[in-house]
């Protein structure tokens, strides 16, 4: 029931609010995002959604417009020097990922769950199928997000998304929620891209 109908009831609700509240603040970062660096606004990406089927993520673009598109920041040489001033801020604050309100609106992910793999991460998703993940929406944030996000291997992310798969109900959800505000205030599970290749391994930007 819950999973089914009340889970995405929630989602509408408070994507839709949140965009409408959060408006001025998105309208501010576009400013200053184009102010920044050239290239457009808003970066879009091909993920796996629900079911491996395929959806556009959206997020604020954090890095230069000439960052290999398709890399996670995990296998990019040098990723520090792609991200731009504001874009290194926007990511530490996880403010690049406010324009996926509008991927939940429009059902494409959920407030939680599993983050949204990349669309050529064969290798997680084999993981999340074996684990039982690859079934649900994919997640602003999400139960591996909150125990240790950029710091996990594929393993243990996909250790941590069955989990929630098997224990999904709105306690959780809640408590995935709750969790997620702390991390991000307190920058918790942040790792950007080194000379040893480290970095956040869903996206390039």
């Amino acid at each position: 029931m819950y999973e089914r109908y009340i889970k995405r009831l929630l989602d509408v609700v408070i994507s839709l609010a949140a965009l409408l509240v959060l408006s001025p603040l998105l309208l501010a970062l576009a400013v200053l995002i184009k102010l920044d660096s050239p290239g457009p606004v808003i970066f879009s990406q091909k993920r796996f959604g629900k079911n491996r089927t395929f959806f556009q993520i959206y997020k604020f673009r954090s890095m230069r417009a000439d960052t290999p598109h398709d890399v996670p920041t995990a296998d990019l040489q040098g990723a520090n020097r792609f991200i731009t001033p504001l874009g290194n801020v926007l990511r530490k604050t996880s403010l690049d990922e406010l324009p996926q309100l509008w991927n939940i609106l429009k059902g494409d992910m959920s407030l939680i769950g599993p983050r949204p793999a990349l669309w050529n991460q064969e290798d997680l998703m084999a993981l999340r199928d074996q684990y039982g993940a690859s079934r649900l929406r994919p997640g602003l944030s999400g139960w591996a997000q909150v125990n240790g996000r950029d710091s996990l291997e594929l393993e243990q992310k996909a250790m941590r998304d069955g989990e929630y798969a098997r224990n999904l109900s709105f306690r959780f959800d809640v408590k995935c929620l709750w969790l997620t505000f702390v991390k991000v205030i307190r920058r918790e599970g942040i790792v950007e891209g080194t000379a040893k290749n480290v970095g956040k391994p869903e996206d390039v930007a």
